[in-house]
């Protein structure tokens, strides 16, 4: 890992390069505007984003190693194991209580192939007008967004999932926050029906792994469309 200067330098960029509120502001935004009845999140880590939640909200964190520095709201359970696990050990909609989720967020394992997974998973239990929010879908640079992580700020190579999704399911709705740090994409349109990601996993992989930085800069058309990271775009956006 590099140093606390490496840190901070590309703290001090991701903030030119997409200036305005942090992520978990918005993350506060979309749970007073949507006002979700259940909340599921992959990567738990210190339960901050977790706590950007409503207390009214029914919430699910999973995490193999979550260090949350609160206790968690009385509404709150947290299991402690990778999302593979959970979703072959749990139902769901049984912990729920429901039958769907309202609003989800994807910051697990930082790497295409797990986000792909969580997404399917999470899929399976939507309905067309819940909300998957993926984290960290606007690459600030090539080091950071490598499938090895060499530093601190880091964000994997999870802009491949939005990729993706764009390409192979016309069907979705989608749009990225330019929040900062590296953004924050929004998938709505769900279809717990849908088998295509499922179906071509293993020609998804081969095809999205291999993608580079390069070609993440060299085709923004081939991205979700943004939105800027004010309350006023991102109701609009949810309204709409």
């Amino acid at each position: 890992m590099i140093s606390f200067w490496g840190q901070l330098i590309h703290q001090v960029q991701a903030a030119k390069a997409l200036p305005g509120p942090r992520y978990l502001r918005t993350l506060r935004w979309i749970h007073e505007t949507v006002r979700p009845a259940t909340y599921v999140e992959i990567g738990v880590r210190w339960g901050t984003s977790l706590r950007t939640a409503l207390p009214g909200t029914r919430c699910i964190g999973i995490d193999p190693n979550p260090a949350l520095r609160r206790r968690p709201a009385p509404n709150t359970r947290i299991f402690e194991m990778t999302s593979d696990a959970f979703f072959e050990q749990n139902d769901l909609a049984d912990l729920l209580g429901a039958p769907h989720f309202s609003l989800a967020f994807i910051d697990g394992l930082h790497l295409f192939d797990q986000a792909l997974a969580d997404f399917t998973h999470l899929e399976r239990f939507a309905r067309s007008d819940s909300i998957i929010m993926i984290h960290d879908c606007l690459p600030l640079d090539r080091v950071t967004s490598e499938r090895t992580r060499t530093t601190d700020f880091y964000s994997g190579d999870i802009w491949k999932l939005a990729k993706c999704l764009k390409e192979q399911r016309p069907d979705l709705k989608m749009a990225t926050v330019r929040a900062r740090p590296t953004g924050l994409c929004l998938v709505t349109g769900l279809n717990p029906r849908s088998e295509v990601l499922v179906r071509t996993r293993n020609e998804q992989l081969a095809r999205y792994i291999p993608l580079t930085f390069d070609d993440y800069r060299n085709s923004p058309g081939q991205m979700p469309v943004t939105i800027e990271n004010t309350l006023p775009a991102i109701r609009s956006w949810l309204g709409a």
